[in-house]
């Protein structure tokens, strides 16, 4: 039944919680033992605590279905991470419940996957909001990504998973 209702409040949120995503302030990123933040990794399992604080003391408050995920890890207190996700939730998870893997979700409307990094190029398949990708790579605006059926170029506007600059191999 949580899947049913996630998949309500995506169609009813995705135009304001995308807008607010992108309207939200980033800062320089900062550096510990633990890596560079803000960066991005993906959920390891099919579910993940998201929790108020960093501790098994703090109440859950959303419970992740979903394995590979993409989140915004942005800050570390011992083995927690402070994660943000393509909806503007923040919360702590636990470091083992996230992995380096660069995934992407596909946001706002339906996008065209094209066969090159440019606007007139082919398109190869279209992909609805909510479908979750991996990212092969990235060149200036655009980046390359695969599902199991599909692979093509979308702009980084459209996919919540990579960050405004950086570079993806």
């Amino acid at each position: 039944m949580a899947v049913r209702v996630a998949a309500a409040v995506f169609a009813l949120v995705i135009g304001g919680t995308v807008a607010a995503w992108a309207a939200t302030p980033r800062t320089a990123p900062e550096s510990d033992a633990t890596g560079t933040f803000p960066r991005f990794e993906a959920l390891r399992a099919n579910k993940v605590d998201l929790r108020t604080g960093p501790g098994q003391q703090y109440p859950i408050e959303w419970v992740y279905q979903r394995r590979d995920l993409p989140v915004e890890v942005l800050h570390a207190v011992e083995h927690w991470r402070q994660i943000r996700d393509w909806e503007g939730s923040v919360g702590w998870v636990h470091e083992k419940m996230l992995w380096p893997h660069r995934e992407a979700i596909v946001v706002g409307g339906i996008r065209a996957l094209r066969a090159y990094p440019q606007a007139n190029a082919a398109v190869v398949a279209r992909a609805e909001p909510g479908v979750v990708a991996k990212v092969d790579q990235c060149q200036g605006g655009w980046c390359r990504i695969e599902t199991a059926e599909y692979a093509g170029w979308v702009t980084r506007g459209e996919i919540f998973g990579v960050g405004a600059t950086e570079t993806v191999p």
